[in-house]
This record gives C-alpha cells, structure tokens and sequence, in this order.
C-alpha cells in the first residue's frame, strides 16, 4: 500500500508564537477530509514561517 501526499498550497508569512495551534486544530478537525496542514520555520528568514496544505 502506497500513500501519496500532495501538496495543495504553500505560504510565507509572518511567525508568530501561537500558528502551531492554528495548525493543531486544522490537522485534528480535518485529518478525516484527508488533509494535513505543517508549519515550518523559512530556512532563510527564520522571522517568517512556511504553511503547507497537503491530501494525504
């Protein structure tokens, strides 16, 4: 069994300390719609944060 994981959308945008739990409650209210969300901090401006939508 294969699983694919698409990339449906990326961003750049400010950090702030509280995204993770706009990630959190994204990924755990719509886990069962096969999405998933991710946060990242940019490698080149850590000042800036990567939100990544993904079909799982």
């Amino acid at each position: 069994m294969e699983s694919k994981i698409e990339i449906l959308s990326t961003v750049t945008i400010d950090h702030a300390d509280d995204l993770y739990k706009v990630v959190d409650v994204l990924n755990r209210t719509l886990k069962r719609e096969d999405l998933m969300f991710g946060l990242a901090l940019d490698k080149e401006d850590k000042s800036k944060a990567v939100f990544t939508i993904y079909r799982t």
